[in-house]
């Protein structure tokens, strides 16, 4: 099978051809944009962390056109304020069906599942998996998820493991160098 060499390491030709195709990325949220902890402080308030890569990953993914969803089972006025300043307007949470929800959402975009790639970390978010033609997980997903996987990132969860995913579509979509000039 032909590989090419990428930034995270040759990869099948196959693989970039399907890259090449994504106008949806959908991703979960904990233990793939923040590490999967949560901190909580003694009033109540809830803290997470997430990495500037993947902030400038998901911007230069929207300016080359490619919908951004997040697709979380959880509630966070947090996740809802990052997203915004990602300019990620396919913000659903609290969500028990993410296979219904995603489907929904490529219906309402026009995406075919064939468009479509979806991001996790553990069981939950396979369900992504039944309508989307490429599958990702982080380094530290969960090992059914990785058995699952087209491709497993090299970097973890909330450390750089949504801009590999984005900098390989970019770089499959010959986009990846004219993100230079955005703000994170």
């Amino acid at each position: 099978m032909p590989q090419v060499d990428t930034l995270y390491g040759p990869l099948p030709q196959s693989l970039l051809k399907h890259l090449a195709k994504i106008k949806l990325l959908a991703c979960d949220v904990d233990g793939v944009f923040s590490d999967g902890r949560i901190y909580l402080g003694q009033q109540g308030e809830e803290l997470k962390a997430f990495h500037t890569r993947d902030g400038f990953g998901i911007k230069a993914l929207r300016s080359a056109g490619v919908h951004v969803a997040v697709i979380t089972g959880r509630q966070s006025a947090i996740v809802e304020q990052r997203m915004q300043a990602l300019d990620v307007s396919h913000i659903i949470q609290g969500c028990h069906d993410k296979e219904a929800a995603l489907h929904s959402l490529q219906r309402q975009l026009k995406v075919s599942t064939h468009a479509t790639a979806a991001v996790g970390d553990d069981i939950p978010d396979m369900a992504m998996f039944n309508v989307s033609d490429l599958h990702f997980t982080v380094q530290d997903g969960h090992p059914i998820l990785k058995q699952q996987a087209h491709y497993i990132t090299h970097n973890r969860g909330g450390f750089g493991a949504v801009r590999e995913i984005c900098d390989l579509i970019l770089l499959a979509k010959g986009k990846l160098h004219n993100s230079q000039g955005l703000s994170i």
